[in-house]
């Protein structure tokens, strides 16, 4: 019989996004392995990872973040978004060494982002993967929109949250998918920072990374009018509105186009930019693969 190829669909959902490694490394053990990976906003930035035989290095850097280191990727702007991206953009690569192009890779690759003009899906399967890797995690409002084959590109949760169409074009006869937006709507926004966050970082940091971090945190956490009715900071607002967005994309395609196996790992109390809880984040999705257990038995047996 002609083995199956199976394709990992990765979804989108920011700081969330840090179960996914949990995810591959137990799938792996389960000895379940993708031949294609695809993935939208950081999906596509973990699937990266993975097609260059990066994610080890990625997840030991994650494990080091702390809310201070950041606070210094972060290069604000107001030029079509607050974040330009590029100090982001410059650490992936450094842990790449190269911005292969996709084409080349060993593994076959695809990121989803959305055309901001026409509202059209794109699939990014060859070109600069970094390219690919920053239009796709390219949040309205957060980060700027690049250009990039004469358009301009946004984050592509806008219009594919789970790409689980996208692995069946790329070949895929099974679709593991992970979708990152289950039990997120309607949960309590997070009310302040912990207290070791909102500590400065120290007295080597320089005035201008002070400011940064003060901003992160103002928006990060919740502030409060005269009356005593708290409001959501900006993060908070972005955070959740997408996630309600993204969870009833996500619960439409996939009713008309189903992966073999949905995996959704239990991240609702990590906020978009908890980047510096990786730890946990990752935690999680080792533990919905193993939840999952009796259903990759089954997957495996078919």
């Amino acid at each position: 019989m002609t083995k199956r190829k199976i394709g990992f669909a990765l979804g989108g959902g920011a700081a969330r996004g840090w179960a996914h490694i949990g995810i591959i490394k137990t799938l792996q053990q389960y000895g379940i392995v993708p031949d294609l990976i695809c993935g939208t906003s950081i999906g596509a930035l973990v699937g990266a990872a993975y097609a260059t035989n990066k994610m080890e290095a990625l997840e030991e850097w994650i494990l080091t973040l702390r809310r201070r280191d950041i606070a210094g990727f972060l290069d604000f702007t107001f030029g079509g978004g607050m974040i330009e991206g590029e100090r982001i953009m410059k650490f992936f690569l450094d842990q790449l060494g190269a911005d292969p192009d996709i084409e080349k890779l060993t593994t076959p690759y695809g990121a989803v982002a959305t055309a901001l003009e026409t509202g059209n899906e794109i699939w990014l399967q060859s070109g600069s993967l970094e390219k690919a890797v920053r239009a796709s995690i390219a949040l309205p409002g957060l980060f700027t929109p690049i250009y990039h084959n004469e358009q301009w590109l946004v984050d592509g949760g806008l219009v594919n949250p789970v790409p689980v169409s996208l692995c069946r074009a790329m070949g895929a006869d099974v679709v593991v998918a992970v979708s990152l937006n289950a039990n997120m709507v309607g949960r309590s926004m997070r009310k302040a920072l912990p207290a070791d966050d909102q500590s400065p970082a120290g007295s080597s940091g320089s005035g201008s990374k002070n400011r940064i971090r003060g901003l992160l945190e103002k928006f990060s956490s919740v502030s409060k009018e005269q009356n005593g009715v708290e409001i959501p900071g900006l993060f908070e607002v972005i955070s959740n509105s997408v996630t309600i967005m993204q969870d009833r994309l996500t619960r439409s395609r996939m009713a008309g186009d189903p992966p073999e196996l949905l995996l959704s790992p239990d991240v609702s109390d990590i906020s978009l930019m908890d980047f510096d809880r990786g730890d946990l984040a990752i935690e999680r999705g080792v533990q919905c693969v193993e939840r999952n257990a009796a259903a990759l038995e089954t997957l495996l047996s078919c």
